[in-house]
């Protein structure tokens, strides 16, 4: 028990580089306290005491601002930073190292009593602010949901998630979309360093981003077909055929690739 408490604070001081001390952390956090007031709700309920397990819950929102349903399965340091509005339903589960800013809801779809309803969160998912995961399905280990995104589907291993409903971007070569190189970690450690808060992926560009840049790349190079397919014309009508008239650079085949920019927008 003990040892899970240390953790719990330990995991803080090593994301949040606005604690400054463990007593700070003990007591200025709540997303801390709602993990420990969940603890006891957790036993009463799995015990048969549901009442008072949903009474302890109760007690915790009030106290600070988070919600998690005493039948809720939350792994081992998990970090609810700032925590005001988060929502944790009945049968989500959260696993070990996840990280969910303010604003979170993991919900439900489904009003069929004794279903898996909420979301099952894998190992290092960050949940970024105000993101609402909706229904019974997972979200692989180190995951990123962007802030404010809508997920209403499963999420790969590694990838982020952004957008409404969310678009994924899919990981590179396994490590999380939004992992950076890392730079001076000071007394943090390179672990640390390469935890990127809110679920921001500054490498990365919007699905939706890419593919209009492939749409206008497309239409740039028709353009430039057309204008040659033009001078061709222009030199047979004018008479002037010297060997082949088409121009090196002139497209034979069609180019447009519209099934790889559909899977970018995830349709």
């Amino acid at each position: 028990m003990l040892s899970r408490l240390r953790s719990d604070i330990q995991c803080i001081l090593d994301r949040d580089p606005a604690a400054r001390s463990r007593w700070e952390v003990v007591t200025c956090y709540p997303g801390l306290h709602a993990i420990w007031l969940h603890q006891p709700a957790h036993w009463c309920w799995t015990h048969g005491l549901r009442w008072a397990g949903r009474f302890i819950s109760h007690v915790s929102r009030w106290l600070t601002g988070i919600e998690i349903h005493p039948g809720a399965q939350i792994g081992r340091q998990v970090f609810i930073d700032h925590g005001m509005g988060v929502v944790i339903g009945e049968t989500a589960v959260v696993g070990d190292g996840c990280t969910i800013y303010h604003g979170v809801t993991l919900g439900g779809t489904s009003l069929y009593k004794g279903a898996k309803r909420h979301p099952t969160l894998g190992r290092d998912v960050v949940v970024a602010a105000g993101a609402k995961v909706l229904g019974g399905f997972e979200v692989g280990d180190g995951a990123k949901i962007g802030s404010n995104a809508v997920v209403i589907k499963p999420v790969p291993a590694g990838a982020t998630a952004v957008g409404i409903p969310a678009r994924i971007i899919p990981s590179k070569q396994g490590q999380s979309a939004d992992v950076t190189d890392a730079q001076d970690s000071g007394e943090r450690g390179a672990a640390a360093a390469k935890f990127s808060a809110y679920g921001v992926a500054p490498q990365q560009e919007d699905p939706l981003m890419q593919a209009m840049r492939g749409l206008i790349d497309s239409a740039s190079t028709q353009e430039h077909q057309i204008a040659l397919l033009w001078r061709a014309i222009e030199k047979l009508s004018a008479g002037q055929q010297v060997g082949d008239c088409v121009p090196q650079d002139a497209a034979t085949r069609e180019q447009f690739e519209a099934g790889r920019l559909n899977d970018i927008i995830g349709k």
